[in-house]
């Protein structure tokens, strides 16, 4: 029998698949927890402070989540 992954667990694994790319920039991402089926994500390092913050947040990584999990509504910075 096979079991199904929670939410949490395949939102993990699919943030997993951006992350290499936020540190090959000297950035990271951390889940800090979910409102619903929005996704709170803080950006870490130069990550933290880059201009083009929300736009990574918005067109990298809530688009990827979205096209892997269809119950992701949004991302949220935290």
């Amino acid at each position: 029998m096979t079991e199904e992954k929670t939410f949490e667990e395949r939102v993990k694994e699919v943030l997993e698949d951006v992350r290499p790319l936020l540190q090959r920039d000297g950035g990271d991402c951390e889940l800090v927890g979910f409102d619903g089926k929005k996704v709170k994500i803080r950006l870490q390092g130069a990550c933290a402070g880059c201009p083009g913050a929300q736009m990574t947040l918005k067109m990298g990584i809530e688009r990827h989540l979205k096209e892997k999990i269809a119950e992701v509504e949004e991302v949220i910075p935290a």
